[in-house]
């Protein structure tokens, strides 16, 4: 498995208010430590920010 990049995924945005990225999906106490303790953590909520898939739907 390779690790997710949170920067491609559309849970993943920018919130302005306190000037952080942030991610949409409230991960479990255990999931939060797998994900903050390795270095090739699978996220299984991962989807790709894919806005040309978008475009492609609606032509």
């Amino acid at each position: 498995m390779t690790p997710t990049r949170c920067d491609m995924c559309e849970n993943y945005y920018y919130d302005e208010e306190s000037d952080t990225y942030c991610c949409d999906i409230s991960l479990d106490e255990d999931e939060m430590m797998r994900f903050l303790t390795s270095s090739n953590y699978d996220c299984p909520y991962f989807r790709l920010d894919d806005e040309y898939g978008i475009v492609k739907k609606q032509n």
